[in-house]
Order: structure tokens, then sequence, then C-alpha cells
């Protein structure tokens, strides 16, 4: 079922690459032939895009490999990883598409040609159709790589609204907006900085082992519950590693059974989670005697 995920997130993230590509060349091509700033800033912003994708594309093939003796959790981790180089592109794009934006704001030339409207429309609805692809795709398997390229595709239309009303404002009103081109193209610029700092954010605090929804918690627990001979939760712990997350769960029995038995419950909480939670790759369970103080308690 893992394979079929990842192989779902590869698939669309590969037609972001041939997307974006496709859309660059358009946009970059209508931008320099109109004269238009804003749209040349959305084809740079696009070819970003190519580069963006490709990581994740990377990331999530990297990420379906197996464990092995040096990755005993998996290599899901470079999944998040290529998620916060995406963001890092984004990030310093943005910083470059505003730069360039601004340079040569006082020059005078012709309005933007009506091309630079087509190519944006364009953009804008493509993207819209890749970003909603995307979101759900990554909600579906949890892939935090997919959603950044998601967000990056919304991105991508949020500059382009914003790049279509600078070049009809001087389409418009040569005489009073053209500048409205080039602050359109440093417009862009800003949403793509902001957005790739959230991505960071996000990614990082994934890194950084940050524990999961509550309410994820809360179905560990559940599972767990009903398991004969559980008799209670004590600790539940757990990391993302990708798609998936790894539970250290620790469970309550009864005191006065064997070790062998408790052994058993400890195996049987472990295969149905495994079973029922589809977010779940691996299970870590520990046996505590039910109303007695652990060391750990103490401590």
């Amino acid at each position: 079922m893992r394979v079929d995920r990842v192989d779902r997130g590869r698939r669309l993230a590969a037609a972001g690459v041939a997307v974006s590509a496709v859309l660059a060349v358009i946009n970059v091509a209508a931008g320099l032939l109109s004269g238009s700033t804003s749209v040349t800033a959305v084809g740079v912003e696009l070819a970003g895009d190519v580069l963006a994708s490709s990581v994740v594309l990377v990331g999530l093939v990297l990420a379906s490999r197996p464990p092995d003796a040096n990755h005993p959790y998996g290599h899901g981790r470079l999944e998040t990883v290529a998620g916060l180089i995406v963001g890092l592109i984004l990030v310093g794009g943005g910083i470059g598409i505003g730069w360039r934006s601004l340079h040569g704001i006082d020059d005078m030339h012709a309005a933007p040609a009506r091309m630079a409207v087509l190519a944006l429309l364009l953009t804008i609805v493509v993207r819209a159709v890749m970003a909603l692809l995307k979101f759900r795709t990554a909600r579906a398997i949890g892939s935090r790589a997919l959603a950044s390229d998601a967000w990056n595709d919304t991105v991508d239309i949020l500059s382009a609204v914003a790049a279509l009303v600078a070049v009809t404002l001087a389409r418009v009103a040569p005489d009073r907006f053209l500048a409205a081109d080039h602050y359109g193209g440093f417009a862009v610029g800003l949403v793509v900085i902001v957005t790739g700092v959230r991505i960071v954010w996000d990614t990082t605090f994934d890194l950084a082992d940050t524990m999961p929804d509550p309410r994820l918690l809360d179905q560990v627990r559940a599972v767990a519950m009903v398991v004969p001979g559980v008799l209670g939760v004590e600790k539940q712990f757990a990391r993302k590693t990708g798609l998936q997350y790894h539970i250290d769960l620790h469970i309550e029995v009864d005191p006065s059974m064997t070790v062998r038995e408790s052994h058993r419950i400890a195996h049987d909480v472990q295969s149905r989670l495994l079973r029922e939670l589809g977010w779940v790759a691996g299970v870590l369970v520990h046996v505590e005697p039910a109303g007695e103080v652990t060391a750990g308690d103490r401590t």
C-alpha cells in the first residue's frame, strides 16, 4: 500500500515538472516579446518550479526505498528534506525575482502586448488544476513534499493574478501606470518569499520530531485499548519519517501475567495498529505493570 501511495505522488510530481517547464517557456517568451517585466518574472518563477518539482520527485523516489542496516526507520525523512529544499528554493527565487523586477523601473518603454495577458490567464487556469490535484493527493498519502509543491502552485496562481492586474493597468493607462508592470513583478517576488518561509518552517518542525496532531494519537490509543489484555495506555510518542509515523507506545497490563503473555499482547497491539492505521509505519511497544509507578515516572 505504501508503494502505491508513493507512486501516486511520484507520478503527480513528474507531471508537475512537465507542466512547469511548458508554462515557463510560454511566460518567458511572452514576457520578452510583449515587453512585460511581471510576465517575465512569472516565467522565471515557473522555471524555478521545474527545479523544485524535480527535487520533490527525487525525494519521493528516495523515500520509497526500503529500510536497511544503516536506515532502520527507512528513508522517509528524505521526502521531508525535499520539502525543505523546495522552501529554500522559493525564498532564494523570490529575492531574485523582486530585485530583477525593480531594476529599470524608471525606464520608458511601450505598454505590454496582449499576449502577456493571454499567457497569464493560461497559467492561472493550469496552475489551479495542478494545485487542486496535488493538495488532494498530498492529504491522501501524507506527503509534506507534495503539499509543499501544491503550495508552490498556489503561489504561482497568486503571482499570476498580481501580474495580470499590473499588466492590465499598464495596458489601460500606460501614461499613469506603466511602472505597475514592474511593481507587479516585485509583488510576485514577495509572495514567493513568504510561501518559501512558510514551507521551511513546517518542514523544519517535522525534522525536529514534532509530535503529530493529537487526534492521530487519540486514534492510536483507541486502537490499542480494544486489544484484549490492555488495561491502559501510559505514554505514546510519534516521529514522522516521510509519509508515515513511527510510534513508541507504553501499554499497561496485569502485573501478575507472565512475560510470554505480556509479549503476546504487545505483539497484538503492534499488529493491530499497523493493520488499521495506514499512516503508521512502525510500532515499538513497551509493557508496564498496571497500577505501579515505574522508575521513568519518578524521574
